[in-house]
C-alpha cells in the first residue's frame, strides 16, 4: 500500500483490497497479538523467538509503557517491533470523511451532554452525507436522544429506541421542551420484534453501540431496505457467543477466527485519564497480578485463575485482607505467609512488565479493529449498498473514531428528483 501524507476514506474496491492486506498480517502474526501477557507468569510463547526484544520490553518501567501506549509505533525497541510497527501503522491509516463546516447550533440542543460526548455527536452528525436528505432519522441504542435531535433540529422527524425506559422518558421530555418532532420507544434491539420499528424510508444512526446491538442493526436494515445508515461501532467483544461470527464472505473464508478476548484488543486502547483514575486502575491491576502468583501457588497450578471485578472499596482494604477475601470468594485455601509487602512488590514488577509486553500487542490494536470494519462494510457492500469508511473524529475525542456510511444503490421513489449532495 503506498505511503501517503493525507489518506483518504475507504470505499468501493478499496474496501477488499484493505481487508486482504489487513487478513494477511493479522493471520501472519497472530502468534505475536493473540496472547495476553496478563495470564502468563513465567513466559509468552513468542518469547522464544525473540529474546532480545522481550527482554528489552521487560525491563522498561511502567511510567515507560504509560507513555508509549498510544503510539507504540513510535517505539525504539528491538527486532522485529520497528518492522511491524511500521507496517501495522501503514496498514491501520484511514482518512477523515468529508465534514460539514461547523454552523452555530441552538445551545439548549447540548444542555445535558458531557463536553466529549458532544463533540462526538457533533463530529458524527457533520460526517453525514448521502445523495438524497433524510426524511425520517432512526437513533439507534438512542440514550436519551442526544444524537438524533443533534440531527432532527432544524427539519425532519425522529425516531429514537432505548431499553432503559428512564431514559426514554427522560428523552422524551427533552425532545419536547426543544419543540422537536421526536418518538421515544422504549425497545429491545436483540428482541424478535424490533424488525417492525424499521422502515424503508427510515436513516438508521448509531453512535457507539456495542457488538452484538450495531451487528444487529446491519442485519435488519438490510432486510428491511433502509436506503442509508450511519453507524460508528464501540465494543466489539459484547457479542452472545463465544466466537465472533464473520458478517461478509470474506472474513467467513478468512483463516482468521477471533475469541472474545480477541474482539477486546481494540477496546484496549485509552484516552488520558485523570491521575486518580490512573492510579486506581494500576493499584487494582497489581494487585490482581500479584493474587495470580499467590493463586498458582495456593492451587499448585502453574495456570491463570480468573477473578470476578470487585468493588473499588477493595482497594482500600490492607494489601493482606484483600488476598484474603479473593481467595474466599474463589472457594481457596487460606493463605498463610508473612511476606505480604514482597508478594505485593512482586504485582507491580509484573505489572510493569506486563504493561510493556502489551506495546507489542498494542501493535495490532488498529488493524483489527478496521478488519472488523471492513467485515461489516463489505457485509453491507454485499446487500447492494455503496459504503464508505472514514473517520469522523479525533482520536483524543474517542478512541472509537471509525464510521460507516451506507446508502442503497437504489433509491426509493420520490416526488422530485434531487441531483444534490446534501451534508448535515
Amino acid at each position: 500500500m503506498p505511503a501517503s501524507s493525507s489518506p483518504a476514506a475507504l470505499q468501493n474496491a478499496d474496501l477488499q483490497q484493505r481487508f486482504n492486506v489487513l487478513d494477511r498480517f493479522l493471520v501472519e502474526h497472530q502468534a505475536l497479538w493473540r496472547p495476553r501477557p496478563f495470564v502468563y507468569h513465567t513466559g509468552l510463547p513468542w518469547e522464544a523467538e525473540y529474546p532480545q526484544l522481550a527482554t528489552w520490553l521487560r525491563t522498561q518501567s511502567l511510567e515507560h509503557a504509560e507513555a508509549a501506549h498510544n503510539q507504540p509505533h513510535r517505539l525504539p525497541a528491538p527486532a522485529p517491533f520497528p518492522q511491524l510497527a511500521a507496517q501495522a501503522h501503514m496498514l491501520s491509516l484511514i482518512g477523515e470523511l468529508p465534514r460539514q463546516p461547523g454552523t452555530a447550533l441552538p445551545p439548549r440542543l447540548s444542555n445535558d451532554v458531557p463536553g466529549r460526548k458532544w463533540q462526538q455527536i457533533d463530529a458524527f452528525a457533520r460526517s453525514l452525507s448521502f445523495t438524497h436528505a433524510p426524511q425520517h432519522w432512526l437513533d439507534w441504542c438512542a440514550g436519551k436522544g442526544h444524537l438524533g435531535r443533534r440531527l432532527a433540529h432544524d427539519g425532519g422527524t425522529l425516531t429514537c429506541l432505548e431499553y432503559d425506559a428512564h431514559l426514554v422518558n427522560s428523552g422524551q421530555l427533552l425532545s419536547q421542551k426543544l419543540g422537536i418532532s421526536a418518538a421515544h420507544i422504549q425497545q429491545d434491539v436483540l428482541a424478535e420484534n424490533a424488525a417492525r420499528r424499521l422502515q424503508a424510508h427510515h436513516c438508521p444512526v448509531a453512535l457507539h453501540a456495542c457488538g452484538e446491538l450495531h451487528i444487529r442493526l446491519l442485519q435488519l436494515a438490510s432486510q428491511i431496505g433502509c436506503q442509508q445508515l450511519a453507524v460508528a461501532p464501540c465494543c466489539y467483544n459484547r457479542i452472545n457467543s463465544t466466537h465472533y461470527q464473520a458478517l461478509s464472505a470474506n472474513a467467513q473464508a478468512s483463516a482468521l477466527k477471533l475469541s472474545i478476548d480477541d474482539l477486546g484488543l481494540p477496546m484496549s486502547e485509552t484516552v488520558t485519564a485523570g491521575a486518580r483514575i490512573r492510579r486506581q486502575r494500576d493499584q487494582s491491576m497489581a494487585r490482581r497480578l500479584a493474587f495470580d502468583i499467590l493463586q498458582r501457588q495456593l492451587r499448585g497450578i502453574d495456570k491463570y485463575l480468573p477473578t470476578p471485578s470487585v468493588p473499588a472499596a477493595w482497594l482500600d482494604k490492607p494489601f493482606a485482607d484483600y488476598c484474603r477475601d479473593l481467595a474466599t470468594l474463589k472457594q481457596l485455601p487460606a493463605p498463610t505467609r508473612d511476606d505480604w509487602p514482597h508478594l505485593e512488590q512482586q504485582g507491580w514488577q509484573r505489572l510493569a512488565e506486563v504493561r510493556n509486553l502489551e506495546l507489542l500487542r498494542g501493535l495490532f490494536r488498529r488493524p483489527l479493529e478496521l478488519w472488523l470494519l471492513l467485515d461489516r462494510a463489505l457485509f453491507l457492500q454485499e446487500q447492494g449498498y455503496n459504503v464508505r469508511l472514514g473517520t469522523f473524529c479525533a482520536t483524543e475525542q474517542s478512541p472509537r473514531n471509525l464510521l460507516l456510511l451506507a446508502e442503497h444503490q437504489h433509491q426509493l421513489p420520490t416526488a422530485s428528483v434531487d441531483n444534490s449532495v446534501d451534508r448535515f
